[in-house]
């Protein structure tokens, strides 16, 4: 497929994307659906994306012609079944259709697993941070609300119900204390851990030259 068909497919799947229902029936007409078959196909979707077009330009009479159609998306799966964008779709946490044809898809599952397997290590590392910036952020409001209480405990005005409720307060925050801290350190052993795993990894992968 030539750069002119290329760019006439890209324009035309921005104008499937800006909404199909706004078609007219010109457009559904003049339509090359090789060119779309093709872009849906280099983006990875499945032959289901073909029903969408199908319905949109049905609303004008007009029938879409799915044989143009299937030959420009089996174009389009030569080029998205390759072993970087395998990669790139594991990578970036995107999921695999099956759409590969059989030549190619050994070499895309592989390259996708990997791309894959490092989404999860970084995934990993982002959810320590996650976890230890919630737990930090508990472990401050528990420290200010025992201040509140020490403040509350020697007041003049307080009374000596009061005071036991807050002694018994403070100790169950002494405890939430305790907790969170012990919790916080186990959190930043685990992030460690999965960084020094992401690290290995990543510099296996660059052996992959993907």
């Amino acid at each position: 497929m030539d750069n002119r068909l290329k760019v006439i497919g890209a324009a035309l799947v921005m104008l499937f994307m800006s909404g199909c229902a706004s078609m007219s029936s010109d457009e559904c007409m003049a339509t090359d659906w090789s060119a779309i078959g093709y872009e849906d196909g280099a983006r990875g979707y499945t032959s289901d994306q073909f029903a969408k077009h199908r319905k949109a330009c049905a609303k004008h009479g007009v029938t879409a012609d799915f044989g143009s159609y299937q030959a420009g998306r089996d174009q389009g799966l030569v080029e998205y079944c390759q072993p970087g964008r395998g990669f790139a779709v594991g990578a970036g946490g995107g999921r695999y259709y099956g759409v590969c044809p059989v030549n190619l898809e050994a070499n895309f599952l592989d390259a996708y697993n990997v791309g894959h397997h490092l989404h999860t290590l970084r995934s990993n590392v982002s959810y320590a941070n996650s976890s230890i910036s919630a737990k930090e952020h508990e472990l401050e409001s528990v420290k200010d609300a025992i201040l509140h209480a020490e403040a509350a405990l020697i007041d003049r005005e307080t009374t000596t119900e009061q005071r036991i409720i807050l002694l018994a307060e403070l100790k169950n925050l002494s405890e939430d204390t305790g907790r969170l801290e012990a919790e916080i350190r186990d959190l930043y052993d685990q992030r460690a851990q999965y960084q020094a795993d992401l690290d290995s990894y990543q510099r296996t992968v660059a052996d992959y030259g993907y």
